[in-house]
């Protein structure tokens, strides 16, 4: 995609999202040197889900001013330590052990980061996540696991939903974030974002209604 087209997607997005809603440009799949006319444009935070292909992409865009990575993918406990060392926040920790796995590492690497925790709110074969009871239950253990830095939690609407649908699910995600004390919502992406927005996501993690199709 030209980059003129980037500036007119990029610039019709702004101008429809509130003040509270971030753009996390979701990159993954797309080359460095799309990254690169983005962060032309003002944008500054990433989204990716493979590290390996974000690290390739950190060393090609060493050159600019430090970017915010942050990781979306679904976490293996085998890259945990690699995606702590490339990402300063981590949207995706569905579970207990995981948290604790990156817990022990964080402390051993003297790293903050911060996490959103992967909530399942609806029957969906296809996500994984805290159940809202289970999230409750273990909340006292969650947000004591120090030197980590739970910010809010994050949900992806299972698909077939209709709009309706997905804004109570979202709502209901910002309930549960609510009850816990916690102030950020990662919800919405490039076919759900206004319903997001409209139940208060402060971050919206767009890639195809932003870059064009992945490469």
């Amino acid at each position: 995609m030209p980059a003129d087209d980037l500036a007119q997607r990029l610039k019709a997005l702004q101008g429809q999202l509130p003040p509270q809603a971030r753009l996390l440009a979701v990159s993954k799949g797309q080359p460095a040197v799309r990254l690169r006319e983005a962060v032309a444009l003002g944008l500054r935070s990433f989204g990716e889900s493979r590290l390996q292909e974000a690290q390739a992409k950190q060393v090609e865009l060493a050159d600019l001013e430090p970017l915010d990575w942050h990781f979306i993918g679904r976490l293996q406990a085998n890259k945990a330590r690699g995606v702590l060392r490339h990402f300063g926040t981590i949207h995706s920790v569905d579970g207990l052990a995981l948290a604790e796995r990156l817990q022990r590492i964080a402390a051993e690497e003297q790293l903050s980061p911060r996490l959103f925790f992967q909530v399942k709110l609806r029957s969906d074969p296809g996500k994984t996540g805290f159940e809202p009871r289970e999230l409750e239950q273990l909340w006292p253990r969650l947000r004591a696991l120090e030197p980590l830095v739970p910010v809010g939690l994050m949900t992806i609407a299972p698909l077939g939903l209709e709009a309706d649908q997905r804004l109570r699910l979202f709502q209901d995600c910002a309930a549960l974030a609510a009850s816990l004390g916690l102030g950020e919502l990662s919800m919405g992406m490039s076919n759900d974002w206004p319903e997001a927005v409209r139940a208060g996501s402060t971050w919206v993690r767009i890639g195809s209604a932003l870059f064009g199709e992945r490469l």
